[in-house]
C-alpha cells in the first residue's frame, strides 16, 4: 500500500455516518484499515465509505469475537467508534480495556452530542446537532424553515473531518510521550466550531440574527443561485468589486447597476434584476459566457453532470470503483499520492491476524 499514511493501522467498529466516513478517509491515503461489523451487514461494492477496507463480521457479545478483536487492536494505532456512550464499556472494548492491552493507541469517538452533557445519552441525527449548534438556524430563505442541507455540517464537516483531525493531532502528540489517549469528537462541538466566522461576525454587529439577509446566505445579489430558461441553474459569488464589474461586463448590465454593488438598500431589486437576465439563456449558454472568467460564476451540476465536467475529468476528481463512480481522495500530495481507490472486501478472521501479527489471547498462553 502506498500513500502518505501508509504503515498505519487502523480498527473501525462499523456503523453508520461519520465513522466510516472518517476510516474512508485513512483508506484513501495508505492506512491499512479494518472494519468490524456486526453479522449479517451486508457491505455491497456501492458504498463508497467502504472502499479501501478489510471487513470482518464479529458478533462482539461473544467471548471469542472480543478476543479476536483485542487481538487487532493490541496491534492497531488508531480505532474508530460511533456508537451511544457507554456501547463499547458493555462490550468489553472501552478506552481502559484497550488501553490495557496497547498503551499508545489513539482511540476515536465521534457521537453528535458528544460523551457528556444531559444530551449525551438521547438518539438524534445531523438535523438535530447542527440545530443544537447555531449553524442551522442561519441557512435558508427569508421567511421560511431551515431547510436540511444534507449531512455535510454535522456528520461529514463537524464530524468526521474533526475526528480526523484530532486523530492525526494525537498521533502526533504520542510520538513524543509514546502514549496514546482518547478523542472525544461531538458534532455539535464541531458544527459550532465551523461556525467560527459568523460568530465573530455576529459579535461585531455585521451578521443580523436572520436568514438570508447577510452577505453570504443569499441575501447579496451577488452571492446566490438564479434559474436559466432551462430551470436549470447558476452560483454566483462576485464579491469583491473587480469581479462583480466582470460579471455585470459580461451580463450586459450598466454601470450604474455595478456601482451600487454594496449599496444595502438596493439589494432585493439588483436580485430581481439578475434574476431576469439569468432567465434570459439556459444554463449552458451562461456557462459558455461566465465559465472560466473572472466573474466568480459556476454552474450548478448534478450527481451525474459533476464528474463529466472537463475541469473535473482534467483533475481526476472522480474515479470509478467497480461500477461506481465516486470522489477521488483528496487531497493531493507530491511526493506520495494516494493509491487508486479499490472496492473493500470480506476478510478471514486468520488472514487478518496473521497480516497484522496478532496473537489471540487462548495462544499465548498455550
Amino acid at each position: 500500500m502506498t500513500g502518505p499514511l501508509a504503515g498505519l493501522r487502523m480498527v473501525e467498529m462499523a456503523g453508520l455516518g461519520p465513522g466510516p466516513f472518517c476510516a474512508m478517509l485513512f483508506a484513501d491515503l495508505g492506512a491499512d484499515v479494518i472494519a468490524i461489523d456486526r453479522p449479517g451487514v451486508p457491505g455491497g461494492s456501492d458504498d463508497a465509505t467502504g472502499r479501501g477496507k478489510r471487513r470482518l463480521a464479529l458478533d462482539l457479545r461473544q467471548t471469542e469475537a472480543r478476543e479476536a478483536a483485542l487481538a487487532l487492536i493490541a496491534q492497531a494505532d488508531l480505532l474508530v467508534e460511533g456508537f451511544r456512550p457507554g456501547v463499547m464499556e458493555r462490550l468489553g472494548l472501552g478506552p481502559a480495556e484497550c488501553h490495557a492491552r496497547n498503551p499508545r493507541l489513539i482511540y476515536g469517538r465521534i457521537t453528535g452530542w458528544g460523551q457528556t452533557g444531559p444530551l449525551s445519552a438521547a438518539a438524534g441525527h445531523d438535523l438535530n446537532y447542527i440545530a443544537l449548534s447555531g449553524a442551522l438556524h442561519a441557512i435558508g430563505r427569508p421567511g421560511e424553515a431551515p431547510p436540511p442541507p444534507l449531512n455535510y455540517l454535522g456528520d461529514y464537516g463537524g464530524g468526521a473531518m474533526l475526528l480526523a483531525m484530532g486523530l492525526l493531532a494525537a498521533l502526533h502528540e504520542a510520538r513524543g510521550s509514546g502514549r496514546g489517549q482518547v478523542i472525544d469528537a461531538a458534532m455539535t462541538d464541531g458544527t459550532a466550531l465551523l461556525s467560527a466566522l459568523f460568530y465573530g461576525l455576529h459579535a461585531a454587529g455585521a451578521w443580523s440574527g436572520g436568514r438570508g439577509g447577510n452577505l453570504l446566505d443569499g441575501g447579496a445579489h451577488f452571492y446566490d443561485t438564479y434559474a436559466c430558461a432551462d430551470g436549470k441553474f447558476v452560483s454566483v459569488g462576485a464579491i469583491e468589486p473587480k469581479f462583480f464589474r466582470t460579471l455585470c461586463e459580461l451580463c450586459g448590465l450598466d454601470e450604474s447597476f455595478t456601482e451600487q454593488q454594496m449599496d444595502r438598500t438596493q439589494w432585493p431589486l439588483m436580485k430581481l434584476r439578475l434574476a431576469d437576465v439569468f432567465r434570459t439563456r439556459t444554463r449552458d449558454e451562461w456557462s459558455s459566457v461566465l465559465e472560466g472568467s473572472d466573474a466568480c460564476f459556476a454552474p450548478v451540476l448534478d450527481w451525474n453532470e459533476a464528474p463529466a465536467h472537463p475541469h473535473n475529468r482534467a483533475r481526476g476528481t472522480f474515479v470509478t470503483v467497480g461500477d461506481v463512480v465516486q470522489p477521488a481522495p483528496a487531497p493531493r500530495f507530491s511526493r506520495t499520492p494516494a493509491p487508486r481507490p479499490r472496492a473493500g472486501k470480506r476478510a478471514e478472521l486468520a488472514e487478518a491476524l496473521n497480516d497484522w501479527g496478532a496473537t489471540l489471547a487462548a495462544q499465548e498462553a498455550a
